[in-house]
């Protein structure tokens, strides 16, 4: 069984619980040959939320990795033109080759990994054609001038009828990976349609992020070419409501997170309060901090996470140098504390560094925050907080450095929508 929105619309503000019927019958849910095997379901119990965040459970009860070669499986951040609606340097939107490479610029002026292009490439009703407006094949030769590599969006019904033929082609244009939306379906032959897409994209060396997607339940260790998940409401819904909120981000945590990896698209630089917020297509803007913008980048685990907003948004601004430095692997994780709807904090390490986020919703906090997570040794604390004023002026942020043991505490003073950053790095 499963939520559905009977509105069809972004706008509707109701769910109904329905069956998961068949695509081809909606009177079977499930057809198949005796004996059969029903997919298996996963009740987790915990005595705090932290502990569900913390768990790898459903991704542990799939089966082994079936690729010998992983060598081409790469993680890493994404510079992407869709939400900030193709705007070029100019200030103008442009969907053009010319434009395209701007982003891909930024990419690697930020030691970015990837540029995602959006949808608009293809002809309509045919993956395998350009419609004239960006040129995917010099897009890539472009790219690798710089180090950048090229993901590409698809619309799922295209894949499903002409994965065949284009996916060889995709191969021989360079791209690295293939962002395929708007599956919207949880049947029988949908979910095959996950397990095929992806085993047929390895083939050909494509890695898979899933938006428009059914809740994830571990197909990336068993397909590790599976990268990432949208499955949430995320920050592309600024662009047209008030669906994202602070508060939402702290109910994902304890929630989607839990699925596994989730791509929420975040970044965004134009911060606002919760009064000054404006939901518009072009040069879109988002409630909360910037803090809390930086802050998900540790609190949602994504190996391909997007810096979503503009290379004109980002250009010279504080914050900036913690997107490029914050890693997309963990090899531990601890939760310090989390209530769902109200704040989450969490700690990540990767190697012998540590990073922190924190992000609460529209209530300011004081968190007392022990870290006792850190080795022995001395750290400096790189700190990214809300300002003293960030309640009125978002995009303030307060940096600081000192240093740390694992005997201090700090405190953390979480402005309203606020949240944040924290680096911990051994000293030497």
């Amino acid at each position: 069984m499963y939520l559905t929105n009977p509105s069809g619309s972004w706008a509707g503000h109701y769910l109904t619980v329905k069956r998961s019927p068949r695509w081809d019958d909606p009177q079977y849910a499930v057809l198949g040959n005796l004996p059969h095997h029903s997919a298996w379901w996963v009740i987790s119990v915990a005595d705090q939320p932290g502990q569900l965040i913390e768990s790898n459970l459903l991704t542990d009860l799939n089966p082994a990795a079936r690729l010998t070669d992983t060598s081409w499986i790469q993680g890493g951040k994404v510079s992407w033109n869709w939400w900030v609606d193709n705007v070029s340097k100019t200030g103008k939107s442009s969907f053009s080759t010319d434009v395209m490479k701007e982003y891909v610029d930024f990419a690697a002026d930020n030691g970015l990994l990837y540029f995602m292009l959006d949808a608009g490439w293809s002809k309509s009703g045919d993956i395998t054609q350009l419609n004239g407006r960006v040129d995917v094949p010099e897009l890539v030769r472009y790219g690798a001038t710089k180090h950048v590599k090229v993901w590409i969006w698809l619309h799922s019904e295209a894949v499903l009828k002409q994965m065949r033929e284009a996916f060889p082609i995709y191969e021989r244009w360079g791209v690295a990976g293939l962002k395929i939306d708007f599956i919207n379906r949880d049947d029988q032959d949908g979910i095959q349609f996950y397990y095929d897409l992806a085993k047929y994209a390895a083939e050909h060396h494509l890695m898979i992020d899933f938006h428009g997607a059914r809740t994830p339940w571990g197909l990336l260790r068993t397909n590790p070419n599976v990268m990432s998940y949208e499955a949430v409401l995320g920050l592309e819904n600024n662009k047209v409501g008030r669906r994202d909120s602070p508060v939402d981000r702290t109910v994902f945590a304890s929630t989607r997170l839990l699925a596994g990896p989730m791509d929420f698209t975040a970044g965004a630089f134009d911060n606002a309060t919760e009064d000054g917020f404006i939901p518009r297509n072009e040069a879109p803007m988002a409630m909360g901090t910037r803090a809390q913008q930086l802050a998900l980048y540790v609190i949602y685990e994504n190996p391909i996470p997007m810096l979503s907003d503009s290379p004109q948004n980002y250009a010279g601004q504080p914050g900036l140098q913690f997107l490029k430095e914050v890693p997309i692997e963990w090899d531990e994780t601890h939760v310090i504390d989390s209530n769902p709807g109200e704040f989450t904090t969490i700690v990540r390490r990767h190697q012998n560094e540590w990073y922190l986020g924190s992000m609460t919703n529209w209530t300011p906090r004081t968190l007392a925050i022990p870290l006792r997570f850190l080795g022995a040794g001395t750290y400096t604390a790189e700190a990214y907080e809300d300002a003293a004023d960030a309640d009125k002026n978002p995009k303030h942020l307060l940096l600081s450095q000192k240093s740390v043991t694992s005997a201090d505490t700090l405190t953390l003073h979480l402005a309203p929508g606020g949240g944040a950053a924290i680096h911990f790095a051994a000293k030497k």
